[in-house]
């Protein structure tokens, strides 16, 4: 009955509200320091692991002390307590570390690894696996992300089914493989380069006027036409067509997306091995790249 009555008591004599209070300060303490997160390395969760395990461990031992104190002012201790206090400060602190390092460390490390595994799905997702470079999935989230005006192109190897039929799959891969190289190579400043699907390539660029994504979009054509890929059956070389629209802050992917690839259409329908440009209605000769390149100019 005695300890009936004593479970019916507010904690240490306070209102219900102020117990009430304290007791959800004290839960959100205990949740915020044993929140994993995310962690770069075993490090950090061996690091953490003892940080949090002294902050456990001392939490733990003035709980225990409160408890025991209001216990004796209850007259409920059934022993002495400068004993007790003598035992409680020397096992529960240690035992508590012990305890709350070990299991810290089994949950860090299991969070880790499910955050280097997520991370590492992630990077496959938006990764074209033969190539290395962006898929489609990343060239559109790219695409999306970025602000103000834009330039991109669409690239394909020409006559490449022929390349598989008369050389092989395998040779094919390589040569899906040498055009993602070369144009990595030719787009590296605030470019990504994708393969969008089969032997089909898109650069995007968010920081290049529009006349010089021109210029670099011919370079890669050119040096793309200068690869030779050696075969059982002899060397053969790779080519490929480009279009090259620019895009406005306020032009969705669709639209800049469809305009370049109206543009390599006509590129292919033009003889293949060639860029043709689809410039905004706005756009100068100049700013379009004609002049400094000598592509076509497709109408927008």
């Amino acid at each position: 009955m005695e300890m009936e009555h004593f479970l019916k008591l507010p904690l240490l004599g306070l209102a219900p509200n102020v117990e009430c209070f304290m007791i959800s300060v004290a839960r959100n303490w205990v949740v915020k320091q044993l929140e994993l997160g995310e962690f770069q390395s075993y490090r950090d969760v061996y690091r953490k692991s003892v940080t949090v395990a002294l902050k456990v461990s001392l939490l733990a031992y003035g709980i225990n002390l409160m408890c025991h104190l209001v216990l004796h002012q209850l007259g409920l201790l059934p022993y002495d307590l400068k004993a007790l206090l003598i035992v409680a400060t020397l096992l529960t602190p240690p035992i508590t570390f012990v305890l709350a390092v070990f299991f810290y460390v089994i949950f860090g490390c299991a969070i880790h690894d499910i955050g280097v595994s997520r991370a590492r799905l992630e990077e496959l997702s938006h990764t074209d696996m033969l190539t290395g470079i962006a898929n489609r999935r990343a060239f559109q989230t790219a695409f999306e992300a970025a602000h103000g005006e834009k330039a991109m192109a669409m690239f394909d190897i020409d006559r490449f089914k022929v390349i598989n039929d008369t050389y092989g799959h395998s040779l094919g891969d390589e040569a899906i493989v040498r055009v993602a190289t070369v144009l990595s190579s030719v787009f590296t400043k605030d470019c990504i380069c994708a393969r969008i699907g089969g032997e089909e390539f898109g650069v995007l660029c968010t920081d290049m006027p529009f006349g010089e994504f021109a210029a670099c979009c011919e370079l890669a054509r050119r040096r793309i036409a200068r690869e030779r890929i050696a075969g059982d059956d002899g060397t053969f070389g790779i080519t490929v067509s480009g279009g090259v629209a620019n895009g406005l802050p306020d032009q969705g992917f669709s639209q800049v997306f469809s305009r370049a690839d109206k543009a390599l259409y006509e590129a292919k329908a033009g003889g293949r091995n060639r860029i043709v440009l689809s410039c905004n209605d706005h756009s100068s000769p100049k700013e379009c790249g004609n002049s400094e390149t000598g592509v076509a100019r497709s109408a927008a």
